[in-house]
């Protein structure tokens, strides 16, 4: 694996034809968690990835189309075509450099962009083939959810789940105080629609409860979870990239 820290004349004596893509997001979550965790989580994901495919791992973008938080001060979100022109300029650039395989991920739930984008660019660009790591998505969610010891968890956005995740990741920045609430249920239907400040009580799409867990065992779960959820995403990983890469450019 290769990464923005090596310098140009390693990146260029390694042959290596594949880049990883992560974007992450500025936006809040709930009252005592720092900005910055969807861009925490997307690192995970592109170092791990970059690890399978012995890829070149660029920087993580850190914003994203939060709209529904934007209500928030300190959300930073930006409209989906400012975000995809942006990244299929890095595409493009990384191509006419020799990269030809690509894998774009995100660490943030409302990416509704990825999906159009990738089929787009595969469409526009014959020549090279991006995917994701979407193929054992929810299979390896319920399975990180279960090693973690959450069954039954009932969370979106800044409850438990992201209090575990900040205390692995970040547990310098947490301020582990009770947040979040029950959420009724016909709230999601408009999740899409309206800002989160109007839908829930303080930001938080899920509840934390001060007390039930040490900050130890609260590290452990996020550890536990991302660790599983990564391993069953990268399975199978670079047979698909490269399958697919045969099959576009070859026939």
């Amino acid at each position: 694996m290769f990464s923005y820290r090596n310098t140009t004349s390693e990146i260029s004596s390694s042959g290596i034809d594949t880049a990883i893509i992560s974007v992450g997001a500025t936006e809040q979550f709930g009252p005592y968690l720092p900005m910055h965790l969807d861009t925490l989580i997307a690192e995970l994901y592109a170092v791990a990835y970059g690890r399978e495919l012995n890829a070149y791992v660029l920087p993580t973008v850190p914003f994203n189309t939060s709209e529904e938080h934007a209500n928030f001060k300190g959300t930073v979100t930006v409209s989906p075509n400012i975000l995809t022109a942006m990244l299929e300029d890095i595409i493009c650039n990384l191509t006419r450099q020799g990269f030809r395989k690509f894998l774009v991920c995100t660490g943030h739930g409302g990416s509704y962009w990825e999906s159009a984008f990738i089929k787009h660019i595969n469409y526009k660009y014959p020549e090279i083939i991006v995917i994701t790591a979407n193929h054992n998505n929810h299979l390896g969610w319920e399975e990180a959810i279960n090693a973690a010891g959450l069954e039954g968890l009932n969370e979106m956005h800044g409850g438990l789940l992201s209090v575990c995740t900040a205390m692995w990741l970040c547990p310098e920045t947490v301020k582990l105080q009770s947040m979040g609430s029950d959420i009724p249920s016909e709230n999601r239907l408009f999740a899409d629609y309206l800002g989160w400040d109007k839908l829930t009580k303080d930001g938080c799409w899920g509840k934390f409860e001060e007390g039930v867990y040490s900050q130890e065992e609260l590290a452990e779960k996020g550890k536990i979870f991302w660790n599983t959820f990564i391993e069953k995403r990268t399975n199978g990983l670079k047979q698909i990239l490269e399958d697919g890469y045969r099959l576009k450019t070859q026939g």
